[in-house]
């Protein structure tokens, strides 16, 4: 037998081999999917991310010719739905609408029910919703560097609202006391609804709220936008400078980002993350997003797992310095 033929049959099994894998992915990208998708949001109805999965569900729905099916479960800072996907099937049909308290929480408890990372494949960032510091009306500041100067001279007596622990508004306002090393006190609210109306009614002086939720107030007068949390001034509040202005570095913005289960075929992530760049780059997509003070994005799989990693890292030394505890 020659040399020649020999190589022939030895690579013969190794080429079936690999034609089979490839028509077996192209037919899990084909079939997939094969009926309706549930979309876990780790909010309640008519939130922010709500209104983003929504968005997102709505035109996934069209692209992949099925169904996207939001499922709030809202509850634990995000940990019930991530358990919930945790566990579920890795066949591409349930996914995970999550946002920075799944970088959070990791910090917050030492067990977790899931393996933040383990138990998750990244799909893509999809949104980042900038924050913006409110004060009431009657808080003599027009600056962040004036309410510096009144929180240090009344130390312990001003206030600040927030949600529940560990929520974008805690964590972005334990950060501001830290960098500006002042001393006001976290007064908890159960959701964003119940701190924003607190802040109107005088029972707190300060509070960081997500733009989208801040905006009718702040338009309609009857809430003071100090600053945006994000780096960088924004299209929705033009004329509202940044927090970094005043402290370099000062950086808070939600974010929010598709996973599935652990093991689900490369095939459909890489397919959904396709979809989620069409959606991420569509103009009339982003200027409605922009609008309300959310930037949509994209990212590849790897990207938003590196991401993760970095979040869980900036909110934990936020965290340990602070002495926040779970609730």
């Amino acid at each position: 037998m020659s040399c020649t033929y020999r190589r022939v049959l030895l690579a013969a099994p190794c080429a079936a081999a690999l034609a089979s894998f490839a028509s077996a992915a192209a037919h899990a990208r084909d079939a997939w999917p094969d009926k309706p998708l549930r979309l876990v949001a780790v909010s309640a109805p008519g939130g922010s991310t709500d209104l983003l999965a929504r968005l997102y569900a709505q035109r996934l729905s069209v692209a992949l010719n099925q169904q996207v099916v939001i499922d709030n479960r809202a509850g634990g800072g995000g940990m019930i739905a991530s358990e919930i996907v945790a566990r579920a099937q890795p066949d591409g049909h349930t996914l995970l609408f999550t946002h920075t308290s799944h970088s959070v929480l990791p910090s917050l408890h030492a067990k977790l029910p899931y393996d933040p990372f383990g138990d998750f494949a990244p799909v893509s960032l999809v949104a980042l919703t900038h924050s913006v510091l409110l004060v009431a009306p009657g808080l003599p500041v027009r600056t962040v560097g004036e309410l510096i100067d009144l929180a240090r001279a009344r130390p312990g007596r001003l206030n600040y609202g927030a949600g529940s622990t560990g929520a974008s508004a805690h964590l972005a306002a334990e950060l501001f006391k830290l960098m500006a090393k002042v001393d006001i006190v976290h007064v908890p609210y159960k959701g964003t609804g119940a701190q924003l109306g607190a802040l109107l009614g005088g029972e707190i002086q300060m509070s960081f709220s997500t733009v989208p939720a801040a905006i009718p107030q702040i338009q309609a007068g009857k809430l003071r936008a100090l600053a945006i949390g994000s780096p960088k001034r924004i299209a929705a509040l033009p004329d509202v400078p940044t927090v970094a202005e005043t402290l370099p570095g000062f950086d808070v913005s939600a974010w929010n980002g598709m996973m599935a289960p652990a093991r689900t075929p490369a095939a459909i992530i890489n397919r959904l993350n396709g979809e989620i760049a069409l959606i991420a780059s569509d103009p009339d997509a982003r200027e409605r997003a922009a609008a309300q003070g959310t930037d949509l994005t994209h990212s590849s799989p790897q990207a938003f797992a590196a991401y993760i990693k970095a979040q869980i890292a900036k909110w934990a030394r936020v965290v340990k310095a602070a002495g926040i505890k779970p609730e």
